[in-house]
């Protein structure tokens, strides 16, 4: 496995690595641009974070909001992405897409469903639930709750393709991106 930062994604799918289509590929049921969703993706993760700091709100008050904390959610944004890409057995590539509120990683391999979805939700529990989860055990420690809160919302787009796998893949399948989409298939049995 070797990680390679790519830098700005220049728009253009077919400036991505990618492979070949398998026979009989079945294209998720997602988004079909980066606009589209970044603009879904931003909306859900407004959405949760409102909901959460409602929350801690309740707890705490206002004081519940950590400055330092939402600086630290941000300082995670890289190395969520290197989470992401430490989960590929093969070459992964990290892109930027700032105009629409997105860094992500593409791997052009082939894999299981339960490791796309372990690739998925890796940084999230990390630097999300389990800092937040801390938190509701100490409500003191605001520091974790405004990350981890933080961090919860910022993996929205990895939500919808948690989702996306859950919901469209069926038993035994496997998936692999091509360009800026996700795909699955049946694997030919031997």
């Amino acid at each position: 496995m070797k990680i390679h930062y790519a830098g700005k994604y220049s728009g253009n799918p077919d400036d991505l690595p990618y492979i070949e289509h398998e026979p009989g590929a079945v294209p998720f049921k997602e988004p079909q641009s980066t606009l589209a969703l970044g603009i879904i993706a931003n909306s859900i993760a407004v959405i949760v974070i409102i909901a959460l700091y409602a929350f801690m709100f309740y707890l705490n008050g206002p004081s519940a909001i950590s400055f330092p904390g939402t600086i630290l959610a941000l300082a995670t944004m890289f190395p969520h992405e290197f989470l992401h890409a430490i989960c590929f057995k093969e070459d992964a590539y990290v892109y930027t897409n700032f105009k629409h509120g997105m860094l992500f990683v593409v791997g052009p391999e082939r894999m299981s469903k339960s490791r796309f979805l372990f690739l998925g939700m890796l940084p999230n529990v990390v630097f999300g639930f389990i800092p937040f989860a801390l938190y509701l055990i100490n409500p003191n420690w605001n520091l974790l709750g405004t990350m981890g809160a933080l961090c919860i919302a910022m993996g929205a787009g990895d939500y919808i393709n948690v989702f996306n796998a859950l919901t469209q893949m069926p038993r035994g399948s496997r998936c692999y991106m091509h360009k800026l989409n996700s795909f699955w298939y049946m694997p030919k049995q031997i």
